[in-house]
């Protein structure tokens, strides 16, 4: 009998995936990259768990997660649970309760699920892969551009060629839009229209304010600010107030140390860029690869969310989506990753002491052995290895005689003593 691949002896929930083999050694690898480079600028792990009480984890999400946040009833304590659909707020809540006693800054760094509810439709993930830092207790420029400097160097080591960070303040919108006579609907439709750089739609919104023409003029020049570092002259001449160039002069500082960190080729600023409006507090960032629609990371300054905790602390972080990262990737990743085995140990006898006695020593040796347990030929046992990728098959027929080693890379073949095979030393060619 065949199964339709809806059948419900096959089917998993929308939103979630199978990662075979192959996509799952992806996947590792990318998060093994990530965390070397984390290591590397003095960032130490931490583990989230996958499921906290709701009114302790709402105290540290925006609206927009709440509301796609996976809940239900803990029969135990009769409180509600939830799983986390960002690792940011629980990051912050360990932060202020589990490390408050320790001297700042902390530099963390996770690896890890979470999920979130989702629109039901196509390219919409619910268990989403994040792997992303977070700095506490620094609030400069200096660290707001380690993040950005970081998440270069990651997506370097992850292999991406063509990539760009887009880089915004969130104050410099709030400086402009500061005191004017907007009710918050029309402000929210205001700052959608300047995300979507549609510059038709903000004209009509501003025409039904009653705002000078001045200040409509300074809310029209945001979506245009986008490009290299001229940016900065061109929104300084179009705004006059301090809240806005207070945040210039961070961007100013922040693009000083990316220059000594040498990575300004691929930063683009982008000041009409408003995602997390209401959750950042200054410098944003997000990372574009070429030819992906999709942002591959995130991140920026929050300097309220461990407060929310009882711990006010300055913040700034990042975080990557490994499953944006392996989509746009998937081909660089084939050339970097292969999911292998070193040896396939056959025998050839019945006596079968040898065979297991050497698949023990070779492990002993660092390399990753399978045993053919199954009862075949030796045609048989040789396409199986091929198929699943093993470099090397290790005939044994006995402890008396050589084993030949079948390279299935090369298609070599030759024999090789026990006294070799014995040695702790032993490489395998």
């Amino acid at each position: 009998m065949r199964f339709s691949d809806s059948s419900p002896e096959t089917d998993i929930p929308k939103g979630v995936r199978d990662f075979l083999p192959l996509k799952a050694a992806k996947v590792e690898y990318l998060q093994q990259q990530l965390q070397q480079v984390y290591a590397a600028w003095g960032f130490q792990p931490v583990i989230t768990p996958q499921l906290e009480y709701l009114d302790v984890l709402e105290q540290g999400l925006g609206e927009g997660l709440r509301d796609r946040t996976f809940r239900f009833d803990d029969r135990q304590s009769g409180r509600m649970l939830a799983f986390p659909p960002d690792s940011t707020p629980q990051i912050a809540r360990i932060a202020a309760t589990r490390m408050k006693e320790l001297p700042l800054p902390l530099r963390l760094c996770y690896s890890g699920r979470v999920l979130r509810h989702t629109e039901q439709q196509a390219g919409k993930d619910r268990d989403i892969f994040q792997s992303g830092v977070e700095l506490i207790g620094l609030d400069s420029p200096e660290a707001d551009a380690e993040m950005i400097a970081m998440a270069v160097e990651s997506l370097v080591a992850v292999g991406a060629e063509e990539f760009t960070i887009d880089i915004g303040q969130v104050e410099f919108f709030r400086g402009v839009m500061d005191g004017l006579p907007l009710d918050a609907q029309l402000t929210g439709q205001v700052a959608d229209a300047v995300l979507r750089k549609d510059s038709s739609e903000l004209k009509l919104l501003l025409e039904k304010s009653t705002l000078k023409d001045s200040t409509c003029e300074e809310i029209f020049a945001l979506p245009r600010l986008y490009g290299g570092r001229e940016v900065l002259n061109r929104a300084e001449a179009s705004v006059s107030n301090e809240r806005s160039r207070r945040a210039l002069d961070n961007l100013v500082q922040v693009l000083d140390v990316l220059d000594v960190y040498g990575v300004l080729d691929h930063v683009t600023l982008d000041l009409g860029e408003l995602r997390g409006l209401n959750y950042h507090t200054g410098i944003t960032f997000q990372g574009f690869l070429s030819g992906v629609g999709q942002t591959v990371c995130s991140g920026g300054r929050y300097n309220n969310l461990t407060e929310k905790y009882g711990f006010p602390a300055p913040s700034t972080g990042f975080t990557f989506s490994l499953l944006h990262l392996l989509f746009a990737l998937d081909k660089v990743l084939d050339e970097r990753v292969v999911p292998s085995c070193d040896l396939l140990i056959f025998s050839t006898g019945e006596n079968l002491r040898a065979a297991q006695q050497l698949a023990c020593q070779l492990r002993k040796c660092g390399y990753s052995v399978a045993r053919d347990i199954l009862d075949r030929t030796q045609a048989d046992a040789l396409d199986y290895a091929r198929l699943m990728n093993y470099r090397t098959m290790a005939v044994v027929a006995g402890s008396d005689r050589d084993v030949e080693m079948i390279s299935l890379s090369e298609g070599t073949q030759k024999l090789v003593s026990w006294q070799q095979l014995n040695q702790s030393d032993f490489k395998l060619q």
